[in-house]
């Protein structure tokens, strides 16, 4: 197929490979902001960090920020943000190789709700692909899960409740704009946070020690260096967000799908290069199988299928056809 202004599959990998690139570097610092802060005055200074940056881009044009349905955004911010409080909270725990890999397991989880929830047929080989990744949690966890305790569950949960938000964006929010779906993101997340963090100052939690902190802590003021850390954490979410939904606009999103897989490459090699996270080469072997499965899923989905379909969808596609709008 000839290349057009609104097809560009080389141009919509090079978006994608570069989105991950950016979520890559500035994930691994969520560790260094966990000794400062809590995630929950993580969540809210996010919050407070990007609006006046998406209300800016709202402003000079690149779409309205009004939802068209307050409570399905609502309802799909609300799935994705907890998600993300879940993945978020792993990474003071964990190296990102790991935290990453139960966060990616979210097509998976698409594919099961899309079967058992929306009754799509999902045939054969995407049965072997929801196999294949769950070997890949399993062997990326490994003995590690079991010294992580109940933990090692926060980022696989975090997949969940982010694939819950995808199938909420294709099934509930048909036509609302990214800036709209990524300002309900951070909004969900500014509230969590301030809900919990008022829990735990009226209840006096006790601060725990090493990653525990992150989830106790009260409001920390002032917080030093962790700033900047907060600063560039927001920005390169921006960018990042808005690279991949290039990516999807240019291209085919089974096809460019696949390059968001690279983000397991990024992930990794920046939190040994930078941190000094390791990554063993039995978790490597788990990654692998997680990237494995969501390949299978990204490519079998070209498949045409003609039942029960999503609203917004287009005739043949599936929930995981549609690019994602909003993100992180």
């Amino acid at each position: 197929m000839t290349a057009t202004p609104t097809h560009r599959p080389t141009a919509a990998a090079l978006n994608m490979v570069g989105a991950m690139c950016v979520i890559g570097v500035i994930d691994i610092y969520v560790a260094v902001i966990a000794e400062t802060i809590s995630v929950w005055q993580f969540l809210i200074m996010r919050l407070l960090l990007a609006a006046p940056i998406i209300l800016a881009l709202s402003a000079m044009g690149f779409g309205t920020v009004r939802p068209r349905r307050v409570r399905a955004v609502a309802f799909r911010s609300s799935l994705i943000a907890t998600g993300m409080f879940c993945y978020f909270g792993a990474l003071a725990f964990m190296p990102i190789a790991m935290a990453l890999a139960g966060l990616f397991t979210s097509p998976i989880f698409v594919l099961l709700l899309t079967a058992f929830v929306l009754r799509q047929r999902i045939g054969p080989w995407r049965i072997i692909a929801v196999a294949v990744g769950f070997a890949g949690i399993l062997v990326v966890l490994g003995p590690s899960g079991g010294s992580l305790g109940w933990v090692a569950v926060l980022p696989v949960l975090g997949g969940i409740l982010y694939a819950s938000g995808v199938v909420a964006t294709r099934a509930l929010c048909e036509g609302e704009s990214t800036l709209t779906l990524l300002l309900g993101i951070f909004v969900a997340q500014g509230v969590l946070g301030t809900v919990v963090l008022a829990i735990i100052t009226l209840m006096n939690v006790q601060v725990g020690v090493g990653g525990m902190a992150f989830l106790t802590r009260g409001w920390i003021w002032p917080i030093g260096e962790a700033w900047l850390y907060l600063l560039v954490q927001v920005i390169g979410s921006v960018i990042g967000v808005g690279l991949l939904n290039r990516a999807y606009q240019m291209g085919e999103a089974s096809h460019v799908a696949v390059f968001e897989y690279s983000i397991m490459i990024f992930g990794p090699f920046f939190g040994w290069w930078l941190l000094g996270q390791p990554v063993t080469w039995v978790q490597g072997a788990g990654i692998a199988l997680i990237v494995l499965a969501g390949v299978i899923i990204a490519v079998r989905s070209r498949e045409p299928v003609a039942q029960h379909p999503v609203p917004g969808a287009q005739p043949g596609q599936r929930p995981t056809d549609l690019p994602p709008e909003g993100g992180r």
